[in-house]
């Protein structure tokens, strides 16, 4: 008999596997990134503290209307470079990259590319 789980379901384990490896601290906090359909959210998280540190997004009233769509590569991009800027702001020079169990490509690496180019190192 078929095994059926759904996609969520693996991207979950794919998580699970990924957040074994990484753990945020005050020092070199956590960049997480969250994909859904029609937006695109990144936050930097102190996992030692479970405090959220900054947190951007599509929805942002930065981004919002001005971006012709908030569900494509360049949108990421915007986010990306929007968060850097703000963890500039707030001192994080240094992150640890969390993808969350999406594969590194698209979106997800136009976000982590456009934070690179803004002044974040990881």
């Amino acid at each position: 008999m078929l095994n059926k789980t759904s996609r969520k379901e693996l991207r979950g384990i794919r998580r699970e596997r990924v957040r074994k490896k990484i753990q945020g601290t005050a020092e070199r906090p956590r960049l997480n990134v969250f994909r859904s359909l029609q937006n695109i959210y990144a936050q930097i998280i102190d996992d030692e503290n479970g405090r959220t540190l900054v947190s951007i997004s599509t929805l942002a009233p930065e981004l919002k209307g001005k971006l012709p769509s908030s569900s494509n590569s360049a949108a990421a991009a915007a986010v990306g470079q929007l968060l850097a800027q703000k963890a500039v702001e707030a001192g994080i020079k240094q992150v640890v990259f969390d993808r969350a169990g999406y594969v590194y490509h698209g979106r997800i690496k136009a976000l982590a590319d456009a934070a690179r180019a803004g002044g974040l190192e990881f």
